[in-house]
């Protein structure tokens, strides 16, 4: 109790956060938060830009992608799933059950 009274007084204290404020440690991060900050902000300019274009492509572009993709999904869920080795799910034994 008596602990937090006294880092609340000194965070209070407009000297002791001038001082940090101009400490190494605190600036640095302060570049950091504001490197990743704007680095954020650009990806996301960047993907609202890729999305802008996607929509502004003729539908039949943006339908056979998704097709290509049901495709590919399908192919690839169907040879894994042959691929696997045991009984499919749901047909497995439980291991404690007596048979």
């Amino acid at each position: 109790m008596v602990i937090r009274r006294l880092l609340a007084a000194l965070l209070h204290s407009p000297q002791l956060v001038e001082r940090l404020s101009e400490s190494r440690p605190i600036r640095r991060a302060a570049q950091l938060t504001a490197f990743a900050l704007l680095q954020l902000q650009l990806y996301g300019q960047d993907a609202a830009r890729r999305l802008r274009a996607l929509a502004h492509q003729p539908a039949g572009s943006l339908g056979r992608r998704v097709a290509r993709f049901r495709d590919t999904f399908t192919q690839e869920l169907r040879r894994g799933l042959r691929d696997r080795s045991g009984p499919p799910p749901g047909q497995q034994k439980d291991p404690g059950a007596k048979a």
